[in-house]
């Protein structure tokens, strides 16, 4: 396979080299759902698919939450996650963890949630005496057993946890099975990042590294997908690489840590990154990677705070990072309200 061709339709189809129109966008964040807000510093912001819009998209999906038409829930791993709502079925069949042993905040939170709900968590701790320490880590549990929903359809802390079957009347929770639903999934993920492996498609769902082969499998056995350099791909692009000419590409992106292509290759990038920081003297967590002309070569770190973060260094790896020194600031500052990094390769700025 030619890596170069990979990368430059895994750019184009996410919309990195040419910015995507809201219909286009519509159809990348169905592909990349779970949604997630900026990493740290998004808490009650709405997802993002940064750099990928010609539009301002966080402003496009609060549109979207206020209509209900992005929904919360706890996805992969337990994380929060927003979906359209045509797709909940079928991520109710990849993550619905059921509750075979409810303990007994859980059970009473349920009661009262079917016979006064909706509530929020003031009213539940007034009704129950529960503190909200309780209350939380068992409306989660709840959530992700698919037997409550949290309507947050804006940034506002009081909001209404519903029974899930009373908001979601017409969905039908037996539509898919999981090993059905993940060859769904399955296929979108193949068209948006063309060749992957089950490590990449585990990292970023949070489904066993088994069932995912299993799925691919089968994809393939149905003369979906085709094996290649121990991945895979959809076979309609293995035949469209033979012919396809890269797009020159020069771009620099400060990629925040839950976007989706730092997500599926994060144990990796956590090594390579660990391995280029060993020894600074100085805070050196990585802040936000950087993607260099469709690869990750380099990262900002230095430490998350409440408000604008610590950024001590600029590390790269690229042959001739200072021919790029101002691209990569630039892209640095302008994901950190205009901060400038302290240290570019551990020179100081």
């Amino acid at each position: 396979m030619d890596q170069k061709k990979i990368t430059a339709l895994r750019m184009e189809r996410q919309h990195f080299i040419a910015r995507a129109n809201e219909e286009e966008y519509t159809a990348l964040y169905r592909d990349l759902q779970p949604g997630q807000n900026v990493y740290w510093n998004g808490f009650g912001q709405p997802p993002t698919l940064s750099f990928r819009a010609d539009f301002d998209d966080i402003e496009f999906n609060r549109a979207r939450q206020k209509e209900r038409r992005l929904i919360k829930g706890r996805f992969s791993g337990g994380t929060l996650g927003w979906i359209v709502p045509e797709d909940l079925e079928l991520f109710l069949a990849l993550y619905q963890k059921p509750l075979k042993a409810p303990n007994n905040a859980q059970r009473l939170l349920l009661h009262l949630i079917e016979t006064a709900g909706p509530l929020n968590i003031q009213q539940m701790k007034e009704e129950t005496g529960l503190l909200v320490k309780e209350i939380t880590p068992a409306l989660h549990r709840l959530q992700e057993a698919f037997l409550i929903y949290e309507d947050q359809y804006d940034g506002a802390w009081d909001r209404g946890w519903y029974l899930f079957g009373e908001a979601f009347p017409d969905v039908d929770p037996n539509r898919y099975t999981r090993a059905d639903a993940l060859k769904i999934v399955l296929q979108r993920f193949a068209y948006r990042f063309v060749h992957f492996t089950a490590a990449m498609a585990k990292s970023f769902y949070r489904l066993p590294e088994k069932e995912i082969k299993l799925a691919a499998g089968a994809l393939e056995a149905e003369g979906i997908f085709v094996s290649a350099d121990g991945g895979y791909m959809l076979r309609s692009d293995a035949l469209l690489l033979e012919e396809y000419t890269p797009a020159p590409m020069h771009f620099v992106c400060a990629i925040h840590r839950n976007d989706p292509l730092y997500k599926v290759d994060e144990p990796q990038l956590k090594v390579w990154v660990k391995a280029l920081t060993e020894g600074l003297p100085y805070d050196c967590e990585p802040l936000q990677y950087l993607l260099i002309d469709g690869e990750f070569r380099g990262a900002s770190v230095g430490h998350f705070r409440n408000g604008p973060y610590d950024l001590n260094d600029i590390i790269c790896d690229l042959p001739d990072a200072e021919s790029r020194k101002q691209e990569i600031l630039d892209a640095v500052t302008a994901v950190n309200y205009g901060k400038v990094p302290l240290r570019f390769m551990g020179t100081t700025i």
